[in-house]
Formats: structure tokens, C-alpha cells, sequence
């Protein structure tokens, strides 16, 4: 039974979604699991090849540098071999004026390093010949050798908890090398403190005292581990939208207004715009009274323009607790967007039961709106979704067929219903002669139907709608007339149920047999079929409900081939177009009506947040 608050997928469709994860994930293709082992271990291990380096990036601040070191080095390390990697960049040139200071203050560093014993792997200095910045120290530290190979990474005013390695280790196992407890859109795990929302008006940073895990979209920078794969992935992103000069703009984060200020002197805001184009989340702590595994003591520098003194305060063993160790199931921590807005991820339906549950917890107003992605293109879908989280329409749940695009959308956060497995779920394939060229078609009324079925007996009024009508009004999907059980579009496959006794009536009424004798009739005439259709003719046939055709003129703004000499607005809610209608064309004709808001990776131009 799937709960209302999260809804991970069932064990049935983990095949098909570590087929269809192939060409998404990752650079390599690889599977949903970052261990592609059919046969998990009941107990996993880490591997002989796994391998950890510590990657210390350190310019001219001698003592933050040494207290960095004494930290790591007091850490316990299990006898593990961990290897530690110096990145020291160079002063400015040419600046005569002030090179023998500098000259004196990179020697004196040189010598601390050198003088430095790292007993437990290899100790590697790299001091570069000019000055590279902050942001090429981070992108240019690491290139995983292999996908066992991980990086802890950390600025030189950064202290680390003598317990850090050994929590971490931990976390890898059971996050990374348990097969059935992994995510491959889980990029790592940052040590620090959580206590920045980048999302504008976005929501308080509160956690309860009983978390201690929880997954959050923004990456750290006072202690982060990186995992190889997705690291890997964000380089070749990185290099191609350099290369040809795509900024990291994402309207309505505080981290663009950074990188308009500081430009390429800082790396987060790459980082930051390649997290929210791909979905991915961060492992984060919780350990409260302000204490952390990492602590930055936020000494002068690129970030800040005098020392303000650590952040938090350091956990060691005097101040642990019994959750410390504790190492929860994915299923049970709680996810956050970018607005610290909780998310429920790996929402996919496959039987009735599945289906109350998620209908529970998307309700609105005791109002669902049923989007039928058949036939959709991916970047009208996404643009369309776009449009629904800058309206905070949330009350939605997708339909679809079974593919990589329909699991991406839903491990993102959005409900989906499985079509092919909910449809065997219910036996809907025997009422149907299947051999025939409408098979898809039918499909996707059928799951509308149950879906229908399953609002009204829930209490719920319920809006049909394609993935080819765009809401750019909140009140676009409003009761109109509450004299009428059911409207129906007149040149759209707009349809809206009541909830009410009438309309549940119709239901009630045995209506998949009147759907199957609807259906072959249409067969047998060799008509064509689609949703408005099939339900008005068994609507017909119930005397007792009250029925109103729409007529999109009045609120609806229908697109074509002609240029639109329209504009949205003016009681316009929404924008339709035909089903055949090139999605080029359709793109073409959005941008006209600003009302295209996804970029060229198919992400939304801007974050928008809507307090809870």
C-alpha cells in the first residue's frame, strides 16, 4: 500500500524505469542504480577500488589553512587509505608593487604544506603558476577516475569534525553502494550547516528535532562530498553551455543575482542552474543547537570581505546522540526543493488503491485536474508544467504512457498514473477488442474514465485536460456553473465532472459497459475517437444529469498556423491548439504570446516560490 505522503515505486516497474533511466541519468547510461547489480547484497560493502581524496582548495590564508589541516588530520579514518589533494592558487600578476609580500606569504604557505605529514594515503600539492579564482579551483580540483571515486571537498577556512570521515563512509554504503537504497540523482552530501533558502519569498528553513537526514536541492561549499557520475555530468554541462555562451541565469533565485554581481569569480550558480535542469537533490544534517560535521569560519576572502567568525559549532563524540548513526531508508526522509518546499518524489500509480491515495494528497478545494500527456511532446509538457508551478497549481496528476519522460516527471515530484500496469491492474483490456489502430487512444479514455471514477467517489470534482491547453490564469480551471453536473468543450478535449450524486450516478451506473458498447460501436463505423465524444454520447443517455457545451471563444485563446494577432489576457485563461500541430510551431507561436517559459534544456527559466 502506497501512503499519502510518499509514494516510491512499486517493486514491478523498477525494470522499466532502470530501462528507460539508461540515456537520462548519467553520462554513462547507466541504470537507476549506481550498482547495477540484479542481485543486490543484502549487506552491502564498500568495494576494494573505492577510493576518497579530500580536495583542499587554499589560496593566502596561512592560519585558516593550518587549523584545516590539524582538523582533518585529527579525524578517524577506520584504517582506511584517504588521500589528500592541496589546490593552492596563485596571487595575481603582474602586481610589483606589492611581489615580494605575496612572494613571502606563498613560501611561508609552501613550507606549512610541505612540512605537513599525511599518514593515511598519498599527500599531492598542486600550486598553480597564476592565479586561477575560485571558481576554477572548484571545476578544474577533480575528474573521477571511476565511478568509486569520491570527493570531499573543502575551502581552507573550513574545520571538519574529528567524526566526519567515518559518517560519511557511512552514508556512501548505505546511499550510494546499497543498490536498493540509491538514487542516481542524488549528486552527494554536504556537512555544513543548513541555513540558506535561494529561492526569492521562498519558504522558512525549519526542520523538526527528530530529523537528522533530509535531501534538499542546494549544494554546499563548507564541506561538500561529491559522488563521480553526476559530477562528471555537470562538467560536460558545464563545458557545453561555456562554450557557447549560455549564462546560468534561473530567475527568482538569489544565487543569479550573485553571478551578475560577481560573475565567473564564483562557481554555484552553474552548479545551482545544472541541478535545477537535471532534478537533482543533496544529502544534508541535521543535528541542531547549530552544530555541524563542517564548519566554516568564514575568515576574509572571495565571499566575504572581512572575517565574521564560524557558522556553527563543531560536533564531536561529547555531543552526540542515538539517531547519529542512523542511516534512514530514502523512503523515509523528506525531500526539498530549492524553495525548501517539501517535494514527494517516485509518485507513479499502477491499481485503484495507489490512485485514492495519491488523489488525497494533490486535492485542492476538493478540486483535481487530470492532465492527459498522450501524444505530447516533451517540450510543450514541460513548458506546460512550467506554467502550473508559476500558477502553484498543484492539484494535478499526469497521464501517460510508460516511458523514460513519464518516470523522469515523476521522480521530480509530479504524480503520474502508469498507464499499461493500471490498466491491467483493473482488467480494462477485456471489454475491448484490441486489434485495431485506435489501441492508444482507447487506453488513454479508459484511464481518464477510472481516474474520473475514483475523484467522484472521493468527494472530488475533477477537470480532463491535454498536454495541447496551457493555463496562464489561476482561474482558468473554475466552476463555471454550478447548475450543471458536467461541461464539455465544443473544439476541445476540455471535460469537467461535479462532484455531486448526479454525476456519481452516471458512474455507478455500470459506466465501463456503457464505455465498451460506446467504443465498438465507433469501431464497427470505423468513426474516429476521442474523450469529449465517447462521454457525451453516455452522458446522453442519462436523463437525469445537466450537461453544458463549452464554447472556448469565451475564455480560451485558440493558436494555429496564423501568426497570433491575440494576446493573453482581456478573460483569455487559457491557450489551446490542435493535436497535430507541429510542436516547433506550437513553440513559435508561445514565444509570441510570452507564454514560453522553458529554456533549451526543457527547464523552467525561473524558480518560483509559493510559501506553504
Amino acid at each position: 500500500m502506497v501512503g499519502p505522503k510518499r509514494q516510491l515505486l512499486p517493486l514491478l516497474l523498477f525494470p522499466l524505469l532502470s530501462l528507460f533511466a539508461l540515456s537520462f541519468f548519467s553520462y554513462h547510461h547507466s541504470s537507476l542504480n549506481p550498482n547495477p547489480n540484479p542481485n543486490p547484497p543484502l549487506h552491502p560493502q564498500i568495494p576494494n577500488s573505492f577510493t576518497f581524496v579530500i580536495k583542499l582548495l587554499a589560496f593566502n590564508r596561512l592560519d585558516s589553512l593550518s587549523r584545516c589541516l590539524r582538523s582533518l588530520a585529527a579525524a578517524d579514518y577506520l584504517s582506511d587509505r584517504v588521500h589528500l589533494h592541496l589546490h593552492i592558487d596563485h596571487f595575481a600578476l603582474p602586481d610589483s608593487s606589492d611581489a615580494d609580500r605575496q612572494l613571502h606569504e606563498s613560501r611561508r604557505i609552501l613550507d606549512v604544506v610541505d612540512g605537513f605529514r599525511w599518514s593515511f594515503g598519498e599527500k599531492v600539492v598542486h600550486y598553480r603558476t597564476q592565479n586561477a579564482g575560485l571558481q576554477a579551483q572548484w571545476l578544474e580540483a577533480w575528474w573521477p577516475s571511476s565511478d568509486h571515486e569520491f570527493a570531499f571537498v573543502v575551502e581552507d577556512d573550513v574545520e571538519v569534525s574529528p567524526l566526519y570521515y567515518k559518517f560519511l563512509r557511512n552514508l556512501i554504503l548505505n546511499y550510494y553502494y546499497n543498490a536498493s537504497n540509491s538514487r542516481p540523482y542524488i549528486y552527494g552530501a554536504s556537512l555544513q550547516r543548513p541555513r540558506f533558502v535561494p529561492g526569492k519569498h521562498g519558504n522558512k528553513l525549519q526542520l523538526d528535532n527528530r530529523t537528522r537526514l533530509f535531501l534538499y536541492q542546494l549544494v554546499g561549499t563548507w564541506g561538500q562530498l561529491l559522488f563521480p557520475k553526476p559530477w562528471k555530468e555537470f562538467r560536460l554541462w558545464y563545458d557545453e553551455h561555456k562554450a557557447k555562451g549560455i549564462k546560468p541565469i534561473l530567475n527568482g533565485m538569489v544565487t543569479t543575482g550573485w553571478y551578475k554581481k560577481m560573475e565567473e569569480k564564483i562557481w554555484t550558480p552553474w552548479f545551482i542552474k545544472f541541478i535545477h535542469t537535471r532534478g537533482y537533490f543533496n544529502i544534508y544534517t541535521n543535528f541542531l543547537h547549530e552544530r555541524a560535521l563542517s564548519v566554516s569560519h568564514r575568515d576574509a576572502g572571495v565571499n566575504y570581505g572581512k572575517t565574521v567568525g564560524p557558522d556553527s559549532h563543531i560536533l564531536d563524540e561529547s555531543s552526540l546522540d542515538l539517531k547519529f548513526w542512523d542511516m534512514q531508508p530514502l523512503s523515509d526522509l523528506k525531500w526539498y526543493d530549492f524553495c525548501f518546499r517539501e517535494i514527494f518524489p517516485e509518485r507513479v500509480v499502477v491499481n485503484l488503491d495507489e490512485l485514492a491515495s495519491i488523489l488525497d494528497s494533490v486535492q485542492k478545494h476538493n478540486s483535481v485536474i487530470i492532465v492527459n500527456l498522450f501524444g505530447a511532446k516533451e517540450m510543450v509538457i514541460r513548458n506546460l508544467l512550467c506554467h502550473f508551478e508559476t500558477l502553484n497549481l498543484l492539484n494535478y496528476i499526469l497521464i501517460g504512457p510508460e516511458s523514460e519522460l513519464m518516470f523522469d516527471l515523476s521522480r521530480r515530484g509530479h504524480p503520474v498514473i502508469a498507464t499499461n500496469h493500471f490498466l491491467e491492474s483493473v482488467g480494462a483490456h477485456k471489454l475491448i477488442s484490441m486489434q485495431h489502430s485506435q489501441v492508444q487512444k482507447i487506453d488513454e479514455i479508459l484511464v481518464k474514465i477510472y481516474v474520473l471514477e475514483k475523484c467522484l467517489k472521493s468527494g472530488y470534482s475533477s477537470w480532463v485536460v491535454d498536454g495541447n491547453m496551457l493555463p496562464v490564469s489561476s482561474d482558468a480551471f473554475v466552476d463555471y456553473d454550478p447548475s450543471y453536473g458536467f461541461y464539455i468543450g465544443k473544439t476541445s478535449e476540455l471535460f469537467f465532472a461535479r462532484r455531486s450524486s448526479s454525476a456519481r450516478k452516471v458512474w455507478d451506473n455500470d459506466i465501463i459497459t456503457k464505455f465498451a458498447v460506446v467504443v465498438n460501436s465507433l469501431l464497427v463505423k470505423q468513426q474516429s475517437i476521442n474523450f469529449v465524444n465517447v462521454m457525451a454520447q453516455i452522458l446522453e443517455q442519462d436523463k437525469g444529469v445537466r450537461v453544458k457545451y463549452l464554447d472556448e471563444t469565451s475564455f480560451a485563446l485558440r493558436i494555429d498556423n496564423s501568426k497570433v494577432n491575440q494576446s493573453l489576457g482581456d478573460g483569455k485563461q487559457v491557450a489551446f491548439w490542435s493535436n497535430d500541430m507541429a510542436s516547433n510551431l506550437v513553440q513559435h507561436r508561445l514565444q509570441e504570446l510570452g507564454a514560453w517559459i522553458v529554456d533549451d534544456d526543457y527547464s523552467c527559466k525561473a524558480v518560483i516560490c509559493h510559501q506553504s
